[in-house]
């Protein structure tokens, strides 16, 4: 499970000794083999940080030194989310709040001789009111300076909905209040502004790329227990935790709720990354965090502190990974690109001829590996910017020039339509409809009822063992086109299976629709014959 930072959970670790025997002995065998075993030379300097000599470089004895310079500019964030009392409170200076009801219920005000004035009256004094206390919600997180004027970097889910914001420093018992300038929920980072005219100590967005094995330090203020400093490596780059497009770091050093939003260190005492998820079965720490790398969060905090928003260029389709049987179905010799599932109506894609069932393969001259690094190369271009998209339809490549428009806030949104499918006015007919089996997919198909507004052909049952079970195929889903021809009864769908066998396709393309979702699935044609 992947937790952003928030609501303590300790969790005690246990530490297992090596047995000093087991170290002689590896000492013992290593050298007995041959095996070249380093030097290491310890520099005392009284003036600079003791290091050591490896075959890799100098590395340091003590992070304290590092750590001294870069921990004044770390800081914890303190939010405070009224719950609407702010907004209560303006209601009621204005003579919004009804002081009999609560803004919720009204007495009745009945005669004497009305049957229910006695049970109204007798009702307590404050019965149906509203609350006029809404809870007040407070939450921890971490940040850190990037200017000395004050200028700090969080994750967006640590501020997001906070009616105030404090700022304070782990060796400084000055409470800040901050302001929001921006936030970019898609990247998960916020820009606050201490509102001060002090000059604060900040430190710097690394400009070289982490390796994997370099030293990572994390400290932010986990639990509340501001100033916490933890060390690890970098454990892995490029990580999808199924959030968004862009890809995460990931680090071992300890991070626990309350982390959120502060910095990660390499030695130079540059940032690499802000803390922002954990993987964890229990809620605790295992060893498993993920960072937002700097370059990205840099490229966020320019356009927020300029803008207070972040703009990406949209293309507006809905897209989904191209593979092996994708790209059999369609053709393709390689297995890369992104299909489109569904096209955005009056978007830019729609605007420049982009139909369902294009695979997008490259973007201006970048090839594209997959729907992610689509939605990458998108988003890093500017709205109104014109590019070339090469797609693959109907088994040749073709380029397409397209405007891109603004990526809006409901992106999702634009691509979801009323597709109410129920049927609840139909007449139910008693007798069951014909079913064909089509073993080459291993599903079991019937046509639509009739009356009903449902198109395509019904999926009735799937054989457990084919492909199409193991695509996620299910009772109850809708085929709408095989390989690209729309089918409205069984043959339809047989047709299509048919003449994909004659162009020697080891897989079929399947339009289905699952509830309110569309998709495509290339499924593997069985030898069997049906």
């Amino acid at each position: 499970m992947l937790f952003p930072n928030r609501a303590p959970k300790i969790a005690t670790s246990r530490i297992t000794k090596i047995a000093p025997s087991f170290v002689a002995l590896a000492a013992v065998a290593t050298a007995g083999f041959g095996y070249f075993i380093p030097s290491y030379t310890v520099r005392a300097d009284t003036n600079a940080a003791q290091t050591i000599e490896t075959p890799m470089g100098r590395a340091p004895l003590s992070f304290a030194d590092l750590i001294e310079r870069v921990k004044p500019a770390v800081v914890s964030v303190s939010v405070v989310n009224d719950g609407g009392a702010s907004k209560l409170a303006e209601n009621k200076k204005n003579d919004k709040f009804d002081k009999r009801g609560g803004g919720n219920f009204n007495m009745p005000d009945l005669p004497p001789d009305h049957p229910l004035h006695d049970f109204f009256k007798n009702l307590p004094k404050d019965f149906g009111q509203q609350e006029e206390r809404p809870k007040i919600v407070q939450g921890q997180g971490s940040g850190f300076v990037i200017s000395p004027d004050g200028y700090v970097v969080t994750n967006n889910h640590v501020i997001d909905g906070a009616t105030k914001i404090v700022i304070t420093f782990d060796n400084d018992d000055t409470k800040y209040e901050a302001k929001l300038v921006g936030a970019d929920q898609r990247t998960d980072v916020a820009l606050l502004k201490i509102d001060s005219t002090k000059t604060f100590p900040a430190v710097k967005f690394s400009t070289k790329a982490p390796r994997v094995g370099d030293w990572a330090l994390a400290v932010g203020n986990p639990f509340g227990l501001g100033g916490t400093v933890t060390a690890g490596i970098v454990s892995a780059l490029a990580r999808d935790i199924g959030s968004g497009p862009y890809d995460y770091m990931q680090i071992d050093a300890a991070v626990n709720r309350g982390n959120s939003g502060g910095p990660t260190f390499n030695l130079d005492g540059d940032v690499i990354g802000v803390n922002t998820a954990i993987f964890s079965p229990s809620g605790g720490n295992v060893g498993i965090a993920f960072d937002i790398p700097a370059k990205t969060v840099s490229e966020v905090v320019t356009q927020l502190k300029a803008t207070g928003t972040v703009k990406r260029g949209w293309l507006g389709v809905k897209i989904q990974n191209v593979d092996e049987d994708t790209a059999s179905s369609l053709g393709l010799n390689e297995a890369h690109g992104a299909l489109v599932s569904e096209v955005t109506a009056n978007g830019p894609a729609a605007a420049a001829g982009i139909k369902t069932q294009d695979a997008i393969l490259q973007v201006n001259d970048s090839k594209v590996a997959d729907s992610r690094d689509l939605a990458r190369k998108i988003a890093e271009l500017s709205p109104d910017s014109p590019v070339n998209i090469k797609v693959w339809r109907n088994n040749a490549e073709k380029v397409i020039n397209v405007k891109l428009g603004l990526f809006p806030k409901n992106a999702e949104a634009l691509l979801s339509g009323d597709n109410d499918q129920n049927d609840n006015n139909s007449n139910k007919e008693d007798s069951k409809p014909a079913q064909t089996e089509l073993s080459q997919l291993g599903v079991t198909l019937m046509p639509a009822r009739s009356g009903s507004n449902q198109e395509g052909v019904v999926i009735a049952e799937v054989d457990p063992s084919s492909d199409a079970a193991e695509k996620g195929l299910k009772a109850g889903d809708v085929i709408l086109e095989v390989s690209g021809e729309t089918v409205k009864t069984p043959d339809d769908v047989s047709a299509g299976v048919k003449k994909a066998q004659g162009l020697q396709r080891k897989a079929v393309l399947l339009h289905i629709k699952s509830s309110d979702q569309k998709r495509f699935v290339a499924v593997q044609l069985s030898t069997k014959k049906g």
